[in-house]
């Protein structure tokens, strides 16, 4: 990514909580001004914003929308273009994350976890594209290591995910040579709420940090830590997947 006029501006899916909140503070440290998006939590999404906005005025905006909506993807960008004049980076990190068991997927179920995973990522990159190959930028998009090895009771969510996964390798070959596109997959690093914590227990837990290399959890800025890299620090990186998950994937 050129950085080398003006800070570059990155918009981040998913960007008010948890892992997206960390990547977001993470990349404004490193000097970027950031479009936040958030689908709910427009209050998570503005005490960010104020948060960050109080370290460097100006620096930090926020907008709406349900990624899986196609209609409202270009608006997204659009947001990016009117309050900053550019975008140089993208990072697809919003995700909606439950089980769906064989038997009891519906419509509503693939609406929201493709539309989240796989359907938003798609349109918001070909959306960004023509400004990201202007600026000779990069996408970054947040798998899971589970798009390659299966969580039982999840298949629409790992199906999502792998398609994520195949995304990114061809959006690599799509928008090659200005931009570069690459992943990074999440092991233990952020445990899930709502109705997937109830599979997430202690014990459960425990065991995936049993069978972990490293044996501990992960944190959001593992994750942070690594699309920076990837966005920054990579120049000759595209098209590539980083499991960031203390070697589960080698032992599952």
């Amino acid at each position: 990514m050129n950085t080398t006029s003006e800070p570059p501006v990155i918009l981040i899916t998913g960007a008010a909580r948890r892992v997206g909140a960390e990547i977001s503070r993470h990349l404004h440290a490193a000097g970027a001004r950031l479009l936040l998006h958030y689908r709910k939590s427009a209050l998570d999404a503005e005490a960010l914003a104020a948060e960050l906005n109080a370290l460097r005025p100006g620096s930090v905006a926020c907008a709406p929308a349900d990624l899986g909506d196609v209609a409202q993807t270009p608006r997204l960008v659009a947001v990016a273009i009117e309050k900053f004049g550019r975008l140089d980076a993208l990072v697809n990190n919003a995700s909606s994350f439950y089980a769906t068991p064989i038997g009891s997927i519906d419509e509503a179920a693939w609406q929201d976890l493709i539309g989240s995973n796989l359907k938003g990522p798609l349109f918001l990159a070909q959306a960004a594209a023509p400004h990201l190959r202007k600026a000779r930028g990069a996408i970054v998009n947040i798998t899971d290591i589970h798009a390659e090895f299966p969580l039982k009771n999840y298949p629409l969510y790992c199906a999502a995910k792998a398609g994520l996964l195949g995304l990114t390798r061809a959006l690599a070959l799509e928008l090659a040579p200005e931009v570069r596109v690459n992943a990074v997959a999440p092991g233990p690093i952020a445990w899930p709420e709502g109705p997937a914590a109830a599979d997430f227990d202690m014990a459960a837990r425990n065991a995936i940090i049993s069978r972990t290399l490293l044996q501990h959890e992960g944190s959001p800025a593992d994750i942070a830590r690594t699309v920076h890299f990837l966005l920054f620090d990579a120049p000759y990186v595209t098209g590539q997947v980083i499991n960031v998950d203390g070697g589960r994937s080698t032992y599952l």
